[in-house]
């Protein structure tokens, strides 16, 4: 993969995790702004309650992206040889899938089937 490449993947890679470090510090900053005192009845004090509650999920989900995003920044800084290749296959994962997800570690085939085989389990789950 070209150097060229590698930085761009680079510069996306630290600006999302900027984007997301931002967004937990607002959440953080909007929770602790809250006062319970302000808010007229239980509905209410339920209604922010779970809007914390919601707010605080996502910033997990992030929390786990932004492992992935520093695993990732640490492979490309190490110019590690595993960068781009698919950890099920092999074989190189395509430039237009790095740059539209950077932390993919599955070319787009190996992700479909494993995709496919979670549905397939979804299914019978369900069934």
């Amino acid at each position: 993969m070209k150097k060229q490449d590698l930085s761009l993947i680079k510069d996306r890679l630290l600006a999302e995790r900027e984007r997301i470090l931002n967004k937990a510090r607002d959440t953080l900053q909007t929770i602790n702004e809250v006062n319970a005192d302000n808010l007229n009845d239980e509905v209410d004090l339920a209604t922010q309650e779970e809007g914390e509650r919601v707010s605080l999920k996502l910033r997990d989900r992030e929390a786990k992206l932004i492992s992935k995003i520093d695993k990732t920044l640490n492979r490309l800084e190490n110019e590690s040889d595993d960068f781009g290749v698919c950890e099920e296959c092999g074989s190189q994962i395509g430039l237009k899938r790095l740059l539209a997800r950077p932390v993919a570690t599955l070319c787009i085939g190996c992700k479909e089937e494993q995709e496919r085989v979670e549905m397939g389990y979804a299914g019978n789950k369900l069934g």
